[in-house]
């Protein structure tokens, strides 16, 4: 340690946060992760998706929230059903990888993911990058900038 630099503790960076949904990406995301874990002894990965809120015209057309996150839910379940194989392929054993499927309620997607984060005490989060304009991004952001400008004592890969 140099003088007069304090240590920072990071998380255990084989705690693995992925955040996945129902594009392409995430199946190169996951095989990304495969191929570059397999083999170290200690790994444990959470898939993760997170969905928004629902638009407020979803209420007025007489739906209700319940249905909403069940759809989502069922969603994301398909998604995890793809992503599963990928990694157990790699020899990840099943009681090693969980699941969860969260909405982002009142706060965005970024934010939502790194609250998860957090609470799991995860010390790698893993998210594709999607390919949008530079235009997009400076207006709408987008959620791998977001985790990253806000990344402390833990790691961002971002697969591309």
């Amino acid at each position: 340690m140099l003088p007069g630099r304090e240590v920072l503790t990071m998380a255990d960076w084989k705690k693995i946060l992925i955040a996945v949904d129902e594009s392409p990406l995430s199946e190169r995301v996951a095989d990304y992760v495969g191929r570059v874990v397999s083999g170290h002894e200690g790994v444990d990965i959470c898939l993760l998706q997170v969905y928004p809120e629902p638009p407020p015209y979803f209420y007025q057309e007489g739906h209700n929230l319940k249905e909403f996150q069940q759809e989502k839910e069922s969603t994301a379940q398909k998604v995890f059903q793809r992503l599963l194989p990928v990694l157990e392929g790699y020899g990840f054993a099943p009681e090693t990888i969980q699941t969860s499927c969260h909405m982002a309620d009142g706060v965005s997607l970024s934010k939502e993911i790194l609250v998860i984060r957090e609470q799991g005490d995860f010390g790698t989060v893993v998210l594709g990058r999607r390919g949008i304009s530079k235009a997009e991004e400076f207006l709408f952001g987008s959620i791998s900038t977001a985790i990253l400008r806000e990344s402390h004592n833990f790691t961002v890969w971002v697969v591309s």
